[in-house]
């Protein structure tokens, strides 16, 4: 059983899943969308095990932590600040923090803005991005120009919010069966044919083997009490994220890095892993896992939590 507790950080209350020795180094594990600390659940137990201090928390706007109505409350300062506030509740100097998706950015993110409470980080499923020479949506839209982009589809708030809590059930189904290079899309899928988020993503004849019908029903029980609009909040703060962060042009992240990713995750195509590592001064190379989708740590635990705490060891031992 994982136990829970709620810490109060940075003006709101995150669930947060506690586990391991109390004196042992610490990991944070920061989840993406449509996510929560739960996604975690074959992490932490490994982790613990080896000894580790781990916290997973429901980020803000998920689960059981507070959901803020203001947009400019999911911002990367409020994000970063949410983490650094989880190290300062333990007492303890520094974490290594991993994060997956959304919560690989935020990782990545917060290492720049706060370099001296960061021992390690790793990214999975999402590689490391330096700061666009212009605000993203701008960039996106010129990309993307006539097409259907998800991203640009969030932006309006109420919009994606309405499609994706109309039917939670459907959304996570098709989500967490598919978000891979080998399972067949709509025709078109990138057609700007007035189809929302939902409809291009396959309806699953059945679900992964990695996922049973109750892991699934714990995420449609949360996104269907809280909607979706917590995190889609975080989409809308791309370019206040590049309005408020100036000062990390060029920047590079300098502590133990990793990249988890799965083989056949349609993000990497869109961000090949291999261009990141100019950007990582101490990086200790990309793991890319067989048959796996953008689901990684999930749908192959056992493969990513061998790599995660082989990094950790390294890294542990070295400080």
């Amino acid at each position: 059983m994982l136990r829970r507790r709620t810490i109060a950080v940075n003006d709101v209350e995150l669930n947060v899943i506690d586990a391991g020795p109390s004196d042992g180094p610490l990991v944070i594990l920061a989840h993406g969308f449509p996510e929560l600390g739960y996604s975690w659940r074959h992490q932490v137990p490994a982790l613990a095990e080896a000894g580790y201090r781990v916290l997973a928390p429901d980020q803000r706007g998920y689960g059981l932590s507070s959901r803020p109505e203001e947009i400019a409350a999911y911002d990367i300062e409020h994000l970063s600040a949410d983490l650094i506030g989880l190290i300062d509740e333990i007492g303890a100097e520094k974490a290594v923090l991993v994060g997956h998706d959304w919560g690989s950015m935020v990782v990545w993110q917060t290492t720049l803005l706060h370099p001296d409470r960061v021992a390690g980080v790793c990214g999975m499923s999402v590689p490391f991005s330096p700061r666009p020479p212009a605000p993203p949506t701008q960039l996106w839209r010129q990309v993307f120009d006539g097409q259907f982009f998800y991203i640009l589809y969030f932006q309006e708030p109420g919009v994606a919010d309405a499609e994706l809590d109309a039917d939670p059930a459907k959304v996570m189904r098709r989500l967490l069966s598919g978000t891979r290079t080998d399972v067949g899309t709509s025709i078109e899928a990138n057609a700007d044919d007035g189809r929302g988020f939902v409809e291009r993503a396959p309806e699953p004849a059945h679900l992964p083997a990695w996922l049973s019908q109750e892991e699934l029903d714990v995420y449609v029980a949360e996104f269907t009490r809280t909607g979706f609009t917590g995190g889609l909040n975080w989409y809308r703060n791309f370019d206040r994220n590049w309005e408020l962060t100036p000062q990390l042009d060029g920047a590079t992240i300098d502590v133990p890095s990793l990249f988890i990713g799965g083989k056949l995750d349609p993000v990497l195509l869109m961000a090949p892993p291999d261009a990141q590592a100019q950007w990582l001064t101490d990086f200790r190379g990309n793991q890319l896992i067989e048959d796996a989708g953008h689901w990684v740590q999930q749908e192959k635990a056992n493969e990513v939590n061998t790599a995660l705490l082989n990094w950790l060891r390294d890294i542990t031992k070295e400080h």
